[in-house]
């Protein structure tokens, strides 16, 4: 076994001599060896996790970055739905409120509230490019829908300015449902339930059963209360403003309801029926504005919700696949 003895040249004896240690010294010396490699070694891997790893704030700060881009992604397909919904609400006011109150579609472009010019985001370039593609997104996005809501806030107001300065003429227009029911056959192109064959269909069927009562649905004229071949019994109401009212297939007309009557919204003026060419008890309900027929939908803005206005919109476009056992001609 090898000597683990230190020697020493002693020049005085002219050779080398054992070192001696005190045990005290020996177990300093020991102590000072380790303490000074474990905190060589120590250093070392701090140093190594903190460049593969991080330092803790690092790691927490990572992490709560992560839950802040969940969070901007949430609310980027927030914002998205919020568009859409926008685009509905934009919709129903050029195709219904707009045009009842004789105002003309907004444009597109207006609309859209397009800007331009110097990059407003320049504040995220300094980001990682993920975290900066997403809150340019978000942060677009926003401006936008912020921009749509004024004008269409705008033009609520000028519907309702209209509105104030054309009382009469709105209390003419045919605004409410002429019976209290549902709607089974819409406006368009349909397949003729009697007939077997496509052709214009010029208003809505109401589900209705034999003597449900008819109300005027607004202010006007009677000009016709009379048996009209396949309308069977048929009343017409002259709104004034280029706009008639036609409710056809009735049993019977109300008391005093004749030629030259004046009616006023929500007055009983009808019993509904089966007469003509029907092939169900039902109401037949027309609008027309200057002598062509229009969809009534777009006038029942007192009885209907947005939500069911684009139902029935969707309704109609869908030609082939809803409505096809329609009632009246």
């Amino acid at each position: 076994m090898p000597s683990k003895n230190h020697y020493i040249y002693d020049s005085n004896r002219c050779e080398f001599v054992p070192v001696k240690y005190d045990i005290k010294k020996k177990l300093i010396n020991s102590l000072s060896f380790w303490l000074i490699n474990g905190l060589v070694l120590a250093i070392f891997g701090l140093a190594v996790l903190t460049n593969f790893i991080g330092t803790p704030a690092e790691i927490a700060l990572k992490d709560e970055n992560r839950i802040l881009v969940e969070h901007l992604r949430n609310t980027e397909t927030t914002l998205i739905e919020l568009e859409k919904q926008l685009e509905g609400i934009a919709e129903l006011d050029n195709e219904m409120y707009r045009t009842i109150v004789g105002l003309d579609p907004m444009s597109e472009d207006l609309r859209m509230a397009g800007t331009g010019g110097a990059n407003i985001y320049s504040d995220f370039d300094y980001l990682n490019r993920e975290t900066s593609e997403i809150l340019r997104t978000t942060a677009t996005k926003l401006d936008r829908l912020e921009r749509r809501i004024g004008i269409q806030r705008l033009s609520f107001d000028e519907i309702k300015g209209h509105y104030n300065t054309n009382q009469k003429r709105l209390r003419n227009i045919p605004a409410i449902k002429p019976v209290n029911s549902i709607i089974l056959d819409g406006f368009g192109l349909r397949v003729h339930p009697v007939l077997g064959y496509k052709r214009q269909h010029d208003g809505v069927d109401f589900r209705a059963e034999i003597n449900s009562e008819v109300f005027a649905t607004g202010d006007g004229t009677v000009i016709n209360a009379s048996r009209q071949g396949t309308y069977g019994n048929l009343l017409e109401i002259d709104h004034g403003f280029g706009i008639v009212t036609r409710y056809a297939h009735l049993n019977r007309f109300a008391e005093d309801i004749k030629p030259g009557t004046k009616i006023k919204r929500g007055d009983l003026v009808a019993f509904t029926g089966n007469t003509g060419l029907s092939n169900g008890p039902h109401l037949h309900y027309e609008v027309l504005v200057d002598g062509t027929p229009v969809d009534p939908i777009n006038y029942m803005i007192a009885d209907i919700t947005p939500e069911e206005y684009l139902m029935f919109k969707e309704m109609n476009e869908n030609q082939d696949s809803v409505f096809s056992n329609s009632l009246s001609d």
